[in-house]
């Protein structure tokens, strides 16, 4: 499959956190992560034989799921949610910056780094509503927004330096860094048992943004051109923000109109040969 359509599947299923993630409210967030990631390593387990890495690459993949979500969850707490969220959409921008410094064989190009300029000026767009500021008082929430966004991009680019590895051993990522998040959470948070409806959430997410949406992650980054991958992935926010708007949860307006038109076109200039 090509790496595009790999990449814009994991992107789709990336859109619906925000929509599940509103029935989850009351599930605190180590223990919803935990418990995400966990359950998308047991929905993978029967490729538990191609799991075997290198401990540099399993720790590679601990970093990159575990070490992003923490440092969000901890700026999300510190800083306000909308610009701690738009700091960390900060990732697919470094990934075009980066890719030619960690990557052997590409070179910096004006029409990537164009196209990523582009997409995440519509994801400020459409996350803030084109309205933010950002205050002193809140520092220590953005650096580690940034060291979120830092950590993902990072990973995404390095998993292509590092001796090749299925991507079924994503599910041994998830594994390990489910288990670190339900530690946390039995030591930073109060206890709580989920709903039924609320388990059923969380299979989904399991399911989707949590677990299938990595596996596509990986495996478009290894087929793909990491800068052009980078610049689909603004599509993420706006994708969220339409979902939202057609369930119900959220609102249309010219803002969301002109961050589409921002992205879209970011995402088409950098995804050309």
């Amino acid at each position: 499959m090509p790496a595009t359509l790999l990449a814009l599947g994991a992107i789709a299923l990336w859109s619906l956190l925000a929509a599940l993630a509103v029935g989850l409210r009351s599930v605190p967030p180590y223990l919803l992560l935990g418990l995400s990631l966990t359950g998308a390593a047991l929905i993978a387990a029967p490729t538990w034989r191609r799991w075997r890495v290198p401990l540099p690459t399993l720790a590679l993949g601990v970093y990159g799921l575990f070490g992003f979500h923490l440092l969000l969850f901890l700026a999300l707490r510190r800083a306000p949610a909308v610009e701690a969220n738009l700091i960390n959409y900060l990732w697919p921008l470094l990934i075009v910056l980066l890719a030619p410094l960690v990557l052997r064989g590409l070179r910096p190009t004006a029409r990537h780094v164009t196209a990523a300029l582009l997409g995440f000026a519509g994801a400020a767009l459409v996350i803030t509503g084109g309205r933010w500021t950002l205050s002193i008082a809140h520092w220590d929430g953005y650096v580690l927004a940034l060291g979120s966004a830092l950590i993902w991009s990072t990973y995404s680019l390095l998993t292509r330096r590092v001796p090749p590895f299925p991507t079924a051993a994503v599910g041994l990522f998830c594994l390990v860094s489910g288990t670190l998040a339900l530690g946390a959470h039995a030591a930073l948070e109060p206890r709580y048992v989920p709903s039924a409806r609320e388990w059923l959430l969380i299979g989904a997410l399991a399911l989707g943004p949590m677990g299938a949406a990595f596996f596509l992650w990986d495996a478009a980054l290894k087929r793909g051109d990491a800068r052009a991958i980078g610049a689909l992935s603004f599509l993420t926010p706006l994708a969220s923000t339409l979902l939202l708007i057609a369930t119900g949860l959220g609102r249309f307006s010219w803002t969301t109109a002109i961050a589409a038109a921002l992205i879209v076109g970011g995402a088409v200039l950098g995804s050309r040969r």
